[in-house]
């Protein structure tokens, strides 16, 4: 779909920044942070920068220039959705959530959206796979009346997927409390009654609805603990125990958290206390055996999304690294020691990001759904990569910015009449940068970096998604080891490297899976930005040509 195309589609049902913060008053969520009560989720300033990312993945929908990447066409149903609430119909779709969630994360550091988008792709094909196997549609037919009401309200998802775990040498049959993993406690004619805890779910309070998830593999022992349905935020007997989102009560009128004031991501405990949900909004109630299947493909859709938002966390860094340089006085591009540590930090950054576009440019389609799923050795590696370098990120954001990002006083003098000119003047670097310019920069480094903030983020890009040792699991089941120990078997069995004059065997196939490669003739990879909407400076694809 190409960008005049998208203009020509209804946009009906698609809300605003401003429409999401009115739609959470619709809503009255048990909410306790910082050991009170909330009377109001829109009205609570320590929610206000998770709230502020929300609302621009849903302004991002109505930019001009924006639009054409930040929606699309649910071909299934004809209709034109945010692209955080899209079923992904190719390997084109992959690639664009990539980009539309690099995109997101450059203005917000966590976009916090886009595992909804993740969620609703794995629950897609977990309702095809088990109908596959019953002979039924009953459960496609129930997801699609949930995506349905889900795209045409465009609503925010909460994902509550890792429970509390409690003894984590024991399974959750075998738990001393059961309520240490969600489970099921009552089935009705009407729907199930679940109870336990979920432990970290992202953006939870100003979300609209829940979708609870099984957390690991269940044995048939487990049947219980295998539950995957919706429900809204303010479901009876649903309670929340949140943290603030970002930095909003630190020196707001000074600017010493200059960001994360602005944007941020709460996270929240849930407990279930005999929720009831109802059966059009259950997709998965006991059927254990489709548990690592569900768990599987929202790790892998997850993994490859959180590529694309540390990538634009990255992009973050690189800017700010750059001006850090120049507010200093230097040029990169002459200073060896200031050009290798910033060219390292781009290396990192588009690293891991091209094993996220490797993942959509070989995503295969799911054979129940028909939805396309990313290859995940791919989106494993970009994963691993990113979540083992984001310490690497930090330190060379430090290393080309110099100490001054946590040596600086305080933001209050700025404006102490005893010593704000004094400091302007010896501690202005460039002639041609202002020292109020200088140190902006530098406390937008220490917010990202250096602060409690930026411990959050590494926390979150070594864990979110799953541990490192998940992902290693995941390389290893995945990857295609005994083709090359084949490989290596037939060339041993033909004498290939023992003749030293013959050539290097190259592989002439452009594709892993045929010798066309994996595009369709035609297929337009990526929906073209302009250079100052897109995640780089050139425009972000062309159509490739037909063959």
């Amino acid at each position: 779909m190409n960008a005049d195309q998208s203009a020509m589609l209804p946009t009906r049902g698609l809300m605003s920044g401003s429409d999401y913060r009115e739609s959470l008053r619709r809503y009255r969520p048990t909410v306790h942070l910082d050991g009170r009560l909330l009377e109001s989720v829109a009205d609570s300033r320590e929610l206000q920068p998770g709230i502020n990312a929300l609302a621009v993945t849903y302004d991002f929908a109505h930019a001009p220039q924006k639009a054409p990447l930040m929606t699309a066409l649910q071909a299934s149903r004809g209709r034109t959705v945010n692209r955080m609430l899209h079923i992904d119909e190719s390997a084109a779709d992959l690639l664009n959530k990539l980009e539309a969630v690099r995109l997101l994360c450059q203005e917000t550091g966590c976009a916090q959206r886009y595992l909804a988008h993740d969620a609703l792709n794995a629950i897609n094909q977990l309702c095809a796979r088990v109908d596959a196997e019953t002979g039924s549609n009953e459960r496609r037919a129930r997801f699609a009346a949930y995506l349905e009401h889900v795209q045409d309200n465009d609503l925010a998802l909460g994902i509550a997927m890792t429970d509390a775990k409690g003894d984590r040498s024991q399974r959750p049959h075998q738990q001393a409390n059961r309520n240490s993993y969600v489970h099921i406690v009552e089935r009705l004619a009407t729907g199930i009654v679940i109870a336990g805890t979920k432990a970290i779910v992202t953006g939870a309070p100003y979300m609209h609805e829940i979708l609870v998830m099984p957390s690991r593999n269940m044995g048939r022992a487990d049947a219980d603990f295998a539950v995957c349905c919706a429900l809204p935020v303010d479901a009876p007997g649903l309670t929340m125990v949140a943290r603030p989102a970002g930095r909003p009560g630190e020196k707001l009128e000074h600017g010493a958290a200059l960001f994360s004031r602005r944007y941020g991501q709460s996270t929240a405990v849930l407990v279930f206390d005999r929720v009831f949900v109802p059966w059009e909004k259950v997709f998965l109630a006991g059927e254990w055996e489709h548990s690592a299947s569900l768990t599987y493909h929202y790790a892998t859709h997850h993994r490859h999304s959180c590529i694309a938002a540390r990538a634009g966390f990255g992009d973050l860094l690189i800017g700010a690294g750059a001006l850090m340089c120049e507010a200093n006085g230097f040029d990169p591009g002459r200073k060896a020691s200031l050009r290798e540590p910033m060219v390292e930090l781009i290396k990192i950054t588009e690293g891991f990001f091209a094993c996220g576009v490797a993942a959509s440019v070989y995503g295969t389609p799911d054979p129940h759904s028909g939805s396309f799923m990313p290859e995940p050795v791919f989106a494993n590696i970009g994963k691993l990569l990113l979540a083992t370098q984001i310490y690497d990120m930090h330190r060379l954001a430090h290393e080309v910015s110099g100490g001054l990002i946590v040596a600086l006083p305080g933001p209050d003098e700025d404006h102490n009449p005893a010593t704000a000119a004094t400091l302007a003047e010896v501690l202005r670097a460039s002639p041609d940068v202002p020292y109020d310019k200088r140190i902006e920069v530098a406390r937008f480094i220490e917010d990202l970096t250096a602060s409690y903030q930026g411990g959050w983020y590494s926390v979150i890009s070594l864990h979110g998604g799953g541990s490192p040792a998940a992902m290693k699991q995941e390389i290893w089941r995945n990857y295609p080891l005994g083709s090359k120990v084949e490989l290596v078997e037939r060339l041993l069995e033909r004498g290939v490297l023992h003749d030293e004059s013959r050539p290097i065997t190259r592989n002439r196939q452009p594709g892993r899976c045929c010798d066309a490669g994996c595009s369709r003739p035609g297929q337009p990879m990526m929906v073209p930005l302009p250079a100052t909407a897109g995640c780089r400076s050139t425009p972000a694809g062309e159509e490739p040509p037909a063959e």
